[in-house]
């Protein structure tokens, strides 16, 4: 069994996400309580071509550990090969394959969920996967319920992903043609924990410490993966955790706080070695600025000027204008 799900652990996830979780936000999210990190996902054959831009989606520090890189791709001798040139790069704690992703030029390359619609081709990448690392990291795997839901097959496709060697596989409880609206279907996810001997952990819809007790207690997951609501609210692990020891909600964290995250993430951004200059690291930042700004007193004059900037010097103008203006309103928490 894989150490963090040992001694009766309910380990938390940090959703891999792209353009999101990337070193950075990692490390903001493990401090604050997650327990697992995933990278974002990377191409099996960006890997084999050494490319160094997709080398770079596949950096974490040991601080982050338990971590893992995710792969793509729908040949299976080629993304084992991949995973073995990644542990020889940095030994991640494990290999997980994408077999969830809607996102058209992945799904149009035969990776992530278009695999759910061909379950020889699935069970040929896992296994290829595993024969390529062999026994020098555990693999696992993420999927979504079904492509659609005339063909919702998670069940199946959890049994036939134990058969090929996964040692736990995360299952966001949508379809593919779903993306990210409706609910996310528990029932299944549920079903899947049921039906096999690994730990599945559950993803989708868990915005809160009582939505994550109350799947702990409803289904036989053995793992929770968080991914939208930390891009908004990272403070989500500990809150989470909290709830779960205590049964009690964590009080609000204070605007003042909340800038002085969003301001730590932009500085260790413009630091990092994956955006190069300032304007390029603050232009990406942008979106996940406004995501952080949701439910902040002003929200939609913020997230027009959050749009716009360049530099670390607007957001920290912006940051120092709305909390003073939220001070005048009396307005301290969010």
């Amino acid at each position: 069994m894989l150490h963090w799900f040992q001694n009766g652990a309910f380990p938390l996830y940090l959703a891999p996400m792209a353009g999101v979780t990337d070193v950075v936000f990692r490390q903001i999210c493990k401090e604050l309580g997650a327990d697992v990190m995933v990278t974002e996902f990377v191409s099996a054959e960006g890997i084999m071509q050494a490319d160094d831009r997709t080398r770079k989606y596949t950096e974490f520090t040991d601080e982050q550990r338990p971590v893992g890189v995710q792969l793509f791709g729908g040949d299976g001798e080629r993304m084992g090969e991949a995973a073995k040139k990644i542990i020889d790069w940095k030994r991640p704690d494990f290999i997980d394959i994408n077999f969830g992703c809607p996102v058209n030029k992945v799904v149009a390359k035969n990776g992530g969920s278009s695999l759910l619609k061909d379950c020889p081709t699935l069970a040929s990448v896992a296994s290829g996967v595993k024969k390529g690392v062999q026994d020098e990291v555990p693999v696992t795997a993420k999927i979504r319920i079904g492509w659609d839901d005339k063909t919702v097959n998670a069940v199946e496709v959890c049994k036939i992903l134990e058969d090929c060697g996964m040692e736990a596989i995360a299952v966001h409880g949508r379809t593919r043609s779903q993306g990210y609206s409706g609910e996310a279907n528990w029932d299944v996810i549920d079903a899947c924990a049921r039906a096999v001997s690994i730990p599945v952990i559950g993803n989708g819809d868990i915005a809160s410490g009582e939505d994550l007790a109350r799947r702990k207690q409803e289904t036989a997951v053995s793992g929770i993966m968080i991914g939208r609501a930390a891009m908004q609210n990272p403070w989500i692990f500990r809150e989470a955790k909290y709830y779960l020891a205590t049964g009690e909600t964590l009080k609000s964290v204070p605007l003042e706080e909340r800038w002085e995250l969003v301001l730590r993430h932009c500085r260790l951004a413009v630091t990092s070695s994956r955006y190069g200059a300032e304007r390029h690291a603050m232009m990406s930042m942008r979106a996940r600025l406004m995501a952080y700004c949701k439910g902040f007193p002003g929200a939609k004059e913020l997230r027009q000027r959050l749009a716009r900037v360049e530099s670390v010097t607007e957001v920290e103008e912006i940051a120092a204008a709305s909390l003073l203006a939220a001070a005048e309103a009396g307005a301290v928490t969010v």
